[in-house]
């Protein structure tokens, strides 16, 4: 039987997913080094959406406190 074909067939596709996800990890990592987060503080249109989505599906409710987890 010449089933080894279709094996070796499957086995570089699954190294070729694995390499591109590695190269895209990699080009990732690269643009957050190149690209750093901008420290951003309380910007009152995020503050005012936030406070309109929750509103919108809890109403009653009050935001008293936002804060990121990390």
């Amino acid at each position: 039987m010449e089933s080894y074909g279709l094996i070796s067939i499957c086995i570089s596709a699954l190294i070729a997913v694995f390499l591109i996800l590695f190269l895209l990890a990699i080009i990732m990592r690269l643009i957050t080094v190149i690209f750093p987060e901008e420290d951003i503080k309380d910007d009152s249109a995020v503050i005012a959406a936030l406070a309109t989505i929750v509103n919108k599906y809890y109403p009653d409710t009050k935001i008293t406190k936002i804060e990121e987890t990390k």
